[in-house]
């Protein structure tokens, strides 16, 4: 237990580290911006398949594929329906607010609410590793998530910045999103310890969320300011990070 309260405060405190560095930079580019996110991306994507998918088959036997397939699909349709119903942007400046019923929401708090959509299974994803019992997997998964959250920190920074005049709230704002990554990572941790029977779904949930986040955000975003070349070969360089990862520590 006191491995994953470590680990929880380690990944969440990943994304704090990287925002009080993000103070440093006034002005990020869409460039620097769109190859950070998909070298974040490729880890993401990594930790999705060889960490979470593929142990969801070792450990649901016979009926693996079942238990995975369903899984990856739950955990999609649970990130789409909360995409749908928090009110929430993706960037701050410029950005067309996605949900209803929000005019009196910040755009500051809209953002953070956005991060805590992308932190959350993240954090579960975490928290599911350690449950499966398979520390050097975990540790693998955990490690990712936290590398990929300190650039990931220091880009969502400059937006909120730009929006808010003050620091002191601006850095309230951006350790929320890391409190969402710890509260996550204790989710999927005891989701999996209440039935073990649940493992295997519970770790292609986690997958499921992880790649539809990929997908539905990062790719997109990335994409549509003239950089998919770089932000191409920045996933790519994320996603074999994570598998050397995996094999120098599996």
């Amino acid at each position: 237990m006191e491995m994953v309260l470590i680990t929880a405060l380690g990944v969440g405190g990943a994304t704090i580290i990287g925002s009080v560095i993000g103070f440093a930079f006034k002005n990020i580019s869409h460039k620097f911006s769109d190859i950070v996110l998909s070298f974040a991306a490729g880890v993401m994507l990594a930790a999705a398949v060889l960490g979470l998918v593929l142990p969801s088959l070792e450990y649901g036997g016979k009926f693996g594929i079942i238990y995975t397939v369903t899984g990856i699909f739950a955990g999609a349709l649970c990130l789409n329906f909360i995409d749908k119903l928090v009110p929430h942007l993706h960037k701050l400046v410029g950005a067309d607010i996605e949900t209803h019923h929000n005019a009196n929401l910040s755009k500051v708090l809209l953002f953070v609410m956005a991060s805590a959509i992308h932190n959350l299974p993240e954090g579960i994803a975490a928290g599911v590793g350690f449950g499966s019992g398979d520390v050097a997997r975990a540790f693998v998964i955990a490690g990712g998530i936290a590398l990929q959250n300190i650039p990931e920190g220091i880009v969502i920074i400059a937006p909120m910045l730009a929006e808010s005049e003050k620091k002191s709230k601006t850095f309230i704002c951006a350790v929320l999103t890391g409190v969402i990554e710890v509260i996550g990572t204790f989710i999927g941790y005891f989701a999996v310890n209440v039935s073990l029977a649940l493992l295997p779904v519970a770790l292609a949930f986690a997958g499921g969320t992880m790649i539809y986040v990929v997908s539905d955000e990062m790719i997109p975003e990335t994409h549509a300011h003239g950089s998919e070349r770089g932000a191409t070969y920045a996933l790519l360089v994320g996603f074999c990070i994570m598998l050397v990862m995996d094999v120098l520590l599996g």
